[in-house]
């Protein structure tokens, strides 16, 4: 994992490099300081000359300067380099969700890899910070300290033995008590986050059915989960205060009182004041850099459950991999299914698609209708890829979508979903998602294709309209229309609409296929959908069954051959289509 983490570095090596190098510098001036001071001390005693002292107290003024300006300075690079780091984390994790395939996103929800992305990567970086600035300058302080309080207090040193180990005890169980608390935490935010992911995608669904106040006792009672933990877990922390303070104060006054008497009874010749004030500094300084080290630990095992989500993330291999030699072109929009059958997970014990055999022309208009659960939309979904076969084969433009570079391929098929999003952005920059190079003329003809440019031209700004996020500003019908035009523009050599056009009526549903007619005539036409109307005049239509294809033919065909497709139509036509 950290092999894995530290290649995130990359060009903020050196801000990481200069913090370190910095650090020691404050450290070790720091530690002389107090030793100065002594010697400053003992002359004023002593009666030196003015001059002397004068030259100790720039001295001393200069040194402090010095780990100001290390300290400035390491402070500058540290968060350089630890933003920097996370930039580059965040960065890697959304190229790496990029790659995936939905079969890999279906490990991991969406609000987990928000949360991921989010505070995981904060509690990253911080622990980053403190990794390269006070992991670093605690333990040297501590050292340092140690060996001067040795070489200038001697035996008064031995209060160290007895308060180090006592501090280092109670700050480790401490620490330990408080870890678990931690680490349930951040687990629970993924299912806080969740619960408002739902509620504001599901905004109209919860007003229309006065369910506001369910929502927010389900939300109190995550937020109140988080915070119960995160309490216990400070409250354990907090006892790190009292524990320092006991050993602070037993060092003030173990140093005062044996240094005091040591004075008196030696008269001065064994040890002098300024040795008993430079060990009160160093043991401020010994038990603040443990104090530190006990704060480094508490968050570095905070931060660990966030670097295991993190590499969790980075570790999942893509499933869909471009193969070598990759085709870069597809010939044409055919497209043949050969013994194929899927399911999504090797440990599911129904197949979602089981022996499907298809053959379709390039060119061809294909209506597929079926049930809820008859596998329409998982068929489609292995055109492009997005999902491989279990068995069989697909293949479009006469070879197998396994041997088409992932690009190609994608880029030659279009789905339009009936759901399809609409994103932030004004409604020309969405259309060009289809095609960047897009000309006006070309996203004004692909509208009037999808009957979008009516509506379009209705709004005050026009094609340059924006789009609130998830397109919320925008009805149904609309936002399909937009999708259409949008997957028009892309001009693929595969056009598939899943039950894309439910939220139009009958009239701009005939109107859109028609202009798929004239405008799109080479390309391959796959039309899900639930009404009868909408593929009658198919050039074949697939009645799905339970993941199976049960019939397949032309209109007329399939009201001679198909029993379901006779229900479905005479259903649909008994009092006029019933979808209207």
């Amino acid at each position: 994992m950290i092999k894995r983490l530290a290649g995130c570095i990359r060009e903020y090596k050196l801000p990481s490099i200069l913090t370190l190098i910095f650090i020691v510098g404050e450290a070790v001036i720091e530690t002389f300081i107090p030793f100065i001071t002594v010697d400053l001390v003992n002359s004023i005693k002593d009666g030196v000359e003015m001059d002397s002292i004068i030259k100790t107290g720039l001295l001393l003024v200069l040194m402090a300067c010095l780990s100001l300006t290390c300290g400035g300075v390491a402070g500058f690079t540290c968060a350089k380099a630890s933003a920097g780091f996370a930039k580059n984390l965040r960065h890697d994790i959304f190229r790496r969700i990029q790659a995936y395939s939905f079969e890999n996103v279906d490990k991991f929800s969406s609000t987990s890899l928000v949360t991921r992305m989010t505070t995981d990567v904060t509690n990253v970086q911080m622990a980053y910070m403190m990794l390269i600035r006070t992991a670093i300058r605690s333990p040297l302080m501590f050292i340092f300290s140690i060996i001067m309080a040795y070489v200038m207090g001697g035996a008064l040193a031995t209060t160290f033995v007895v308060i180090v180990p006592f501090l280092i005890c109670g700050l480790l169980f401490v620490s330990h008590k408080a870890m678990p608390a931690f680490r349930s935490v951040f687990r629970k935010y993924d299912k806080l986050n969740e619960s408002i992911e739902e509620n504001v995608r599901a905004m109209r669904v919860v007003k229309g059915y006065s369910r506001e106040e369910h929502e927010k006792r389900k939300f109190g009672a995550a937020a109140e989960d988080i915070r119960r933990d995160f309490t216990r877990a400070e409250r354990i922390v907090a006892l790190n205060g009292p524990i320092m303070q006991v050993c602070l104060y037993f060092n003030m006054i173990f140093v005062l009182l044996v240094g005091s008497k040591m004075i008196i009874t030696s008269g001065g010749t064994e040890i002098y004041v300024g040795q008993i004030s430079a060990m009160l500094t160093y043991g401020m300084q010994i038990l603040m850099s443990l104090m530190m080290l006990s704060m480094i630990y508490v968050m570095l095992t905070m931060s660990s459950e966030s670097i295991k989500r993190i590499c969790e993330v980075l570790a999942e291999e893509p499933v869909l991999k471009n193969p070598k030699n990759a085709i870069t072109e597809v010939k044409d929009g055919s497209i043949d299914f050969r013994g194929v059958s899927f399911k999504y997970s090797a440990k599911a014990e129904k197949y979602a698609l089981a022996d499907i055999e298809l053959h379709i022309k390039s060119g061809m208009t294909v209506g597929i209708l079926g049930g809820t659960g008859s596998g329409k939309s998982t068929l489609v979904q292995l055109i492009p890829r997005l999902y491989d076969t279990t068995e069989g084969s697909v293949r479009v433009g006469g070879a197998d979508v396994r041997e088409y570079d992932l690009d190609t391929l994608r880029g030659s098929v279009a789905m339009v979903l009936q759901k399809n999003l609409l994103f932030s952005g004004t409604i020309k920059e969405n259309l060009r998602w289809g095609n960047k190079d897009a000309t006006d003329e070309e996203i004004t003809e692909a509208c009037r294709l999808a009957q979008a440019d009516e509506f379009v031209r209705s709004f005050p700004d026009g094609y340059n309209t924006m789009i609130e996020q998830g397109g919320t500003n925008v009805s149904g019908g609309q936002k399909q229309r937009l999708c259409i035009a949008r997957a028009l523009l892309k001009k693929p050599k595969i056009l598939i609409l899943d039950d894309s056009t439910s939220a139009v009526d009958t009239k701009t549903d005939m109107l859109i296929r028609e202009g798929f007619k004239r405008y799109i005539p080479e390309t391959t036409k796959i039309i899900i959908a639930q009404r009868v109307a909408s593929v009658q005049d198919a050039d074949m239509i697939i009645v799905m069954d339970n993941g199976r294809i049960s019939a397949a033919g032309t209109h007329d065909e399939l009201l001679t051959s198909s029993e379901i497709y006779r229900e479905v139509f005479a259903q649909q036509t008994k009092g006029g289509d019933g979808n209207e």
